[in-house]
C-alpha cells in the first residue's frame, strides 16, 4: 500500500472514530485509535479514609484543637468541618483542605503536568449553614504545588448582586467559565464533573458540568486558555474561606464529598 494511501486510511480511520487522531501503536504505522477516559483513581473513603489524598490541611495553624480532627471520613463521605474559631497561618482567612490523588501509601499520587488531561466526578453536599460569601469561599481549586502560588482554577460560592452563586473561574486570568443559583443546591447532593486540558498560553481547556438528580445545571467549558504556571497542577477540596465577608453568611458549616473519581485521557 503506497505512503498517500496509508495517510488517507488514516484520515478515514480518524473520522469513523469521532475525529480522534490515528497513531502508531505497538510500532505499527497507520493504526488508529479513539482516545477514552481511563480510571486512574477511586478510593473509597471508609477504607482508604484521608489516605486517598497526597495532604491533609487541618487546621494547619493548629487555631482550634478542641475542634481537631476538622477532615476525617464518615462512612462513604470525606467530611470537612468549619467553625467560626477556625484560622489558617494568614490569620485573615480559614482553611480545611485535602490535595492530591494518592493511591496507596508513600509517593504513589497522580501528577498532572503539561500536556495531560485529566478529569475528577463526585457528588458533594452543601448544606444550608455553608453559604455564599461576598469575598472568597472556594470549595475546590486546581494549584501548583508549593506556598505561594496562585489558584489556577477556582469552584467558589460567591453572593453576586445579593445572589448566592456557585462558579466556576479561572483565577488569574478572571474569567468566569460559568455560574448557577446556590440556594436550589443548597441540603442537597450535587454531582461534579470537571475537567482540564493542563496547558500552558492558549493551550489549556476546562469543562466543568454540575447536575441535581437528573437535571443539569451547568455545562460550561473554556478553551484556549491558560491552565498550567510550573511544575504541576494538583486538585484540592475543602473549605477554603476569606473573613472579610460584608452579608452575614460566615457561620459554623460543614462540606460532604463522596464517590471521588479521576481520571486521565489516553
Amino acid at each position: 500500500m503506497s505512503t498517500s494511501r496509508n495517510a488517507s486510511r488514516r484520515t478515514l480511520l480518524g473520522a469513523a472514530l469521532g475525529g480522534a487522531a490515528a497513531a502508531t501503536v505497538g510500532g505499527l504505522p497507520g493504526t488508529a485509535y479513539a482516545a477514552s477516559w481511563q480510571q486512574k483513581w477511586a478510593p473509597s473513603a471508609s477504607s482508604a479514609g484521608l489516605g486517598a489524598f497526597e495532604t491533609v490541611e487541618d487546621d494547619r495553624a493548629d487555631s482550634h484543637t478542641s475542634g481537631q480532627p476538622h477532615i476525617f471520613a464518615t462512612g462513604n463521605n470525606w467530611r470537612f468541618n468549619m467553625h467560626m474559631a477556625d484560622r489558617d497561618t494568614s490569620t485573615d482567612r480559614q482553611r480545611q483542605e485535602v490535595t492530591g490523588l494518592r493511591n496507596g501509601s508513600g509517593s504513589n499520587y497522580l501528577k498532572w503536568t503539561s500536556g495531560q488531561t485529566w478529569r475528577v466526578t463526585y457528588s458533594m453536599y452543601i448544606p444550608s449553614s455553608l453559604k455564599a460569601t461576598t469575598t472568597f469561599t472556594h470549595i475546590m481549586q486546581m494549584k501548583q504545588p508549593g506556598t505561594g502560588t496562585s489558584p489556577i482554577v477556582v469552584q467558589s460560592l460567591r453572593r453576586v448582586n445579593g445572589v448566592q452563586t456557585i462558579e466556576l473561574k479561572l483565577f488569574e486570568q478572571d474569567i468566569l467559565v460559568g455560574r448557577t443559583d446556590l440556594a436550589p443546591l443548597h441540603d442537597k447532593w450535587t454531582d461534579v464533573d470537571f475537567q482540564i486540558k493542563v496547558g500552558d498560553g492558549s493551550a489549556g481547556s476546562v469543562r466543568w458540568i454540575l447536575k441535581s438528580g437528573s437535571t443539569t445545571v451547568v455545562d460550561a467549558s473554556k478553551t484556549g486558555v491558560d491552565t498550567f504556571l510550573a511544575d504541576r497542577v494538583r486538585p484540592k477540596w475543602g473549605i477554603y474561606r476569606s473573613l472579610g465577608d460584608t452579608s452575614g453568611s460566615l457561620q459554623d458549616c460543614y462540606l460532604l464529598l463522596t464517590n471521588l473519581r479521576g481520571y486521565q485521557l489516553v
